[in-house]
């Protein structure tokens, strides 16, 4: 099944890792960030961007079912607005993920070894919002890439952190976002078309 006939999820979802993420994006279609485990709590720009995705679509928080999974969960639910917050859980069940040579701590399988029958009852179960098969969800046109973020003087010149500071003062986002950062931000709220009309690049 190609990404397009997945079913469509309005908020982002929050996952652990990066192979959370990677079996979550077979399920569904979806904007899905990862916190890099405990590695969240250091992240300001991380944190920044789940607030701002927080207000504009929402979130789902989904992480695994041990003591870790709920240390991260309790984190984002002081600190992100809990109005716009979604939790959703999935079972204890006992297992280790095939990639691993013996299973964790506790001894249960987390999100990436869940079948995709129920990653998918666990978000309808949360509440997440899925969408019509008409409803927009990405934006048109190119994606926005480094070398235009360059061409407009906000990375690898001079003057580009100064110049960057701006742009993210102009567009309400966090003063002290690096580039990569602001890549991911502005890929996820425009396309290169609105950017390059309002001058941007």
């Amino acid at each position: 099944m190609s990404r397009a006939e997945l079913p469509r999820i309005r908020e982002a979802i929050v996952v652990e890792g990066r192979y959370d993420k990677n079996v979550l994006s077979q399920v569904v279609n979806a904007l899905i960030l990862e916190t890099s485990g405990f590695g969240i709590f250091k992240d300001e720009e991380r944190l920044a961007l789940l607030r701002k995705l927080a207000a504009e679509r929402g979130l789902v928080v989904l992480t695994d079912s041990d003591g870790a999974g709920f240390v991260i969960r309790n984190y984002l639910k002081g600190a992100v607005e809990p109005s716009q917050v979604k939790h959703a859980y999935v079972p204890d069940r006992p297992g280790k993920e095939k990639r691993k040579r013996k299973a964790g701590r506790e001894g249960k399988l987390g999100v990436e070894g869940m079948p995709p029958e129920v990653l998918l009852k666990a978000l309808q179960k949360g509440g997440a919002t899925f969408l019509a098969e008409e409803a927009p969800e990405r934006k048109e046109g190119r994606p926005i890439t480094k070398t235009d973020l360059y061409l407009a003087g906000l990375s690898g010149t001079p003057e580009a952190a100064a110049n960057r500071k701006r742009l993210l003062c102009r567009l309400d986002l966090p003063e002290h976002m690096t580039a990569n950062a602001l890549l991911e931000v502005l890929n996820i709220f425009y396309s290169y078309d609105e950017l390059k009309k309002q001058g941007i690049l």
